[in-house]
């Protein structure tokens, strides 16, 4: 039994003949899967869930993972989730628990429970995966493309008429407005937070504020044009701020700085500003998380340490990978697979998808103060991360036939095109499992 403050609970479950061989507090069996209770009561809780034919858990993130069940299904108990909260259920539901029970649930309910074997969770009716309406785009420290990838990534989910919203919440080093030629000047993204803080935020405030990115369909809020303005941008300010994007624009991607750290809460007790908070609060606000990796040694490495802090402070949310400026040079021969099989063996990351590198056309774009979508539309970086957007963020539309029956011939011109385009889509590239 690993519940806290469960002396009633224990008593009612042994009136109802159920035997309770240990009780531990809740966060007990998650501390000892992580290797942090050592001893004699770890050996006593180890020896318990051997015994035992069930384990009560109280459900929470702090209580359950997976190493939490890998021990349980080592020792072949079974675990049955108790749960307070909507949280606790997706937690449950995350981990493939059985259906869970309420926690404040009576004795006999659970007795019965443990008496009639596991049940599986009722699955709701299945409908269309929801697209996600916030993407953040983080990384490592060591500038792994953060920004580019942010811009075009907004540029490319604009096309077909849809509107994006390109927000710059880096409170370290803000640099969109500066990529892409604008005035850093204006309101941007930190007014956008005072006026959701006093509950004046709307479509028609956020319309006025942004600044359109020429005619590509993407309005940019820009940073803060000096990272001392950090406290401007506030966890509850970035919160309200993006609920308002939901409904203001079809996408919204958000730049965030690199750092996840939270010792400011250690070495200080007041209720004050927090560097980091802009970038947590987007992370936790969003519906998708693009990780950029640098696709070298030590761009990997970084990205391998941050990617644990990165799981624990967005939960469930789903992550895709992206490794930026693949290049042979730093990584020698099947550069693309060294890089799939690090991050599958160390950090659990089964799929990736690989954007080249491209220095001409990035040069190009940063001459002309523009998206590289716009300067070099078939380059090898845009052809690749239309493809990453087609496949991991939206799928792409179904293709529209021809009213009539009679196709008209594309000709030698337009059959040249199509094969050089498919030689360039061919060195990007592609999702891999």
């Amino acid at each position: 039994m690993a519940v806290d403050d469960a002396v009633l609970l224990v008593e009612g479950l042994r009136r109802e003949g159920i035997d309770v061989i240990a009780e531990v507090a809740a966060a007990a069996p998650a501390l000892a899967a992580a290797d942090g209770m050592l001893g004699d009561d770890g050996e006593a809780l180890l020896r318990a869930l051997a015994d035992a034919d069930a384990l009560v858990v109280s459900v929470s993130r702090a209580t359950m993972s997976p190493t939490v069940v890998a021990l349980c299904d080592r020792a072949g108990t079974r675990v049955v989730p108790l749960v307070e909260d909507a949280a606790g259920e997706r937690v449950a539901a995350a981990c493939g628990l059985e259906a869970p029970l309420n926690r404040h649930a009576e004795p006999w309910s659970i007795a019965e429970a443990l008496s009639i074997g596991p049940t599986t969770a009722a699955a709701p009716p299945r409908e269309p995966r929801s697209q996600p309406r916030v993407i953040a785009v983080w990384g490592p420290s060591g500038a792994p493309g953060r920004s580019t990838v942010a811009t075009e990534l907004a540029v490319e989910l604009a096309r077909g008429g849809r509107h994006v919203g390109l927000v710059d919440a880096d409170t370290h080093a803000p640099s969109l407005a500066l990529t892409l030629g604008l005035a850093d000047e204006g309101p941007g993204f930190a007014a956008a937070c005072r006026q959701a803080e006093l509950g004046g935020l709307d479509v028609r405030e956020l319309t006025r504020i942004a600044v359109p990115l020429g005619r590509t369909g993407v309005d940019v809020l820009t940073g803060i044009n000096r990272p001392s303005r950090w406290p401007e941008l506030s966890d509850r300010r970035v919160a309200a701020a993006l609920a308002a994007c939901r409904e203001w624009a079809d996408y919204t991607v958000v730049d965030v700085a690199s750092s996840l750290e939270r010792d400011e809460e250690i070495v200080s007790d007041l209720d004050g500003p927090r560097r980091n908070a802009a970038t947590l609060a987007a992370l936790r606000s969003a519906d998708l998380v693009v990780a950029v990796v640098s696709a070298d040694p030590v761009g990997i490495a970084r990205f391998l340490r941050g990617h644990a802090d990165l799981r624990a402070t967005i939960g469930a949310t789903p992550v895709a990978v992206v490794a930026n400026r693949l290049r042979p040079g730093t990584l020698g021969i099947d550069a693309r697979g060294q890089v799939r099989r690090t991050l599958d063996r160390f950090g659990g990351v089964e799929d990736v998808w690989f954007l080249p590198q491209d220095p001409r056309s990035t040069d190009a774009a940063i001459l002309a103060s523009l998206p590289i979508a716009e300067v070099a539309p078939r380059s090898p970086l845009t052809l690749a991360l239309r493809r990453f957007v087609g496949e991991a963020v939206v799928p792409a539309p179904e293709p529209q036939r021809p009213a009539t029956g009679r196709h008209r011939g594309i000709g030698a011109r337009g059959r040249r095109a199509a094969r050089a385009g498919a030689d360039e889509a061919a060195t990007v590239g592609a999702p891999v499992a």
